[in-house]
């Protein structure tokens, strides 16, 4: 999962180390230089290779989207087919199942959301750029404080701030006697713990697969170069397989973690439209 140059240079910095020994990847892998800064009103942006990729991964998936609903027919072609699975994932089984009888309004949020996370998600896999931006925090941090925004908005729509507030602060069930213990866990969870883990669930799979990968791919480069020394020509076979089986298992995260965001959005939602008590 690695980026072309980032594994050239950690190959080049195995081949280059005085001891022979193997470098192992670090977190620089996930700070590549600027490619370009600006200001705008006085705001700094920079521009890295993974702002690129998730611009090329955003674009694809919006035009696989217009390509593949133009011309519908009756019996779907293979992007139709795609897209109406993807589709029908997201309005059946994620909002309709999960949030009630009131989802259709957010099936169009969580239909982006899903498609957004999961082509960003694949570029993780895709050769040239091969890593995915949701393995960089600030990518599902912003995803997190949208679905964060969302829920507390409907959620003081539906019941008015000081209806939400208590149903959040006053859990129904919950003897008078334990709430100077149960309000503030609940305000914590609600408030703060809710949407951070929800970023990090998202970003510590995508950045622990990468982490894997990038490991066994140069392992394996590595310990081709050393073939003839010690047992390298043992190792390396494992290294490469590993790598391989990897890459394999990481398809599986990369729609198991757009699934996973997605259902949770749902159920955040789901307490937001119910009737408080």
């Amino acid at each position: 999962m690695t980026s072309s140059a980032s594994a050239l240079a950690s190959v080049l910095a195995v081949e280059s180390d005085p001891g022979g020994g193997f470098v192992a990847p670090s977190i620089a892998e996930f700070y590549p230089p600027a490619l370009a800064e600006f200001s705008i009103f006085g705001i700094d942006f920079t521009i890295t290779r993974i702002t690129v990729i998730s611009w090329i991964a955003t674009a694809a998936i919006l035009a696989f989207l217009v390509l593949a609903s133009r011309r519908m027919t009756v019996v779907p072609r293979k992007a139709q087919f795609l897209l109406e699975g993807g589709y029908s994932l997201v309005r059946d089984n994620i909002a309709r199942d999960v949030i009630g009888p009131k989802y259709k309004p957010f099936v169009p949020f969580l239909g982006a959301l899903f498609f957004f996370i999961l082509a960003n998600n694949a570029m993780s896999i895709i050769p040239f750029f091969q890593i995915s931006p949701m393995s960089k925090f600030a990518y599902p941090l912003v995803l997190a404080i949208l679905v964060y925004i969302l829920y507390n908005a409907v959620s003081i729509k539906n019941k008015g701030l000081g209806g939400y507030l208590k149903e959040v602060a006053v859990p129904p069930g919950v003897p008078p006697v334990f709430l100077i213990l149960v309000t503030p866990i609940e305000l914590l969870q609600v408030f703060i713990i809710r949407p951070f883990t929800l970023a990090v669930r998202l970003f510590a799979n995508l950045f622990a697969g990468h982490m894997l990968l990038v490991v066994f791919s140069l392992g394996t480069v590595y310990l081709l170069g050393k073939v003839g020394e010690n047992f390298s020509f043992v190792f390396a076979p494992f290294s490469f397989l590993m790598a391989l089986f990897m890459t394999f298992f990481e398809v599986l995260v990369i729609v198991l973690q757009a699934y996973v965001f997605t259902v949770l959005t749902a159920t955040y939602l789901n307490g937001a439209v119910e009737e408080g008590h």
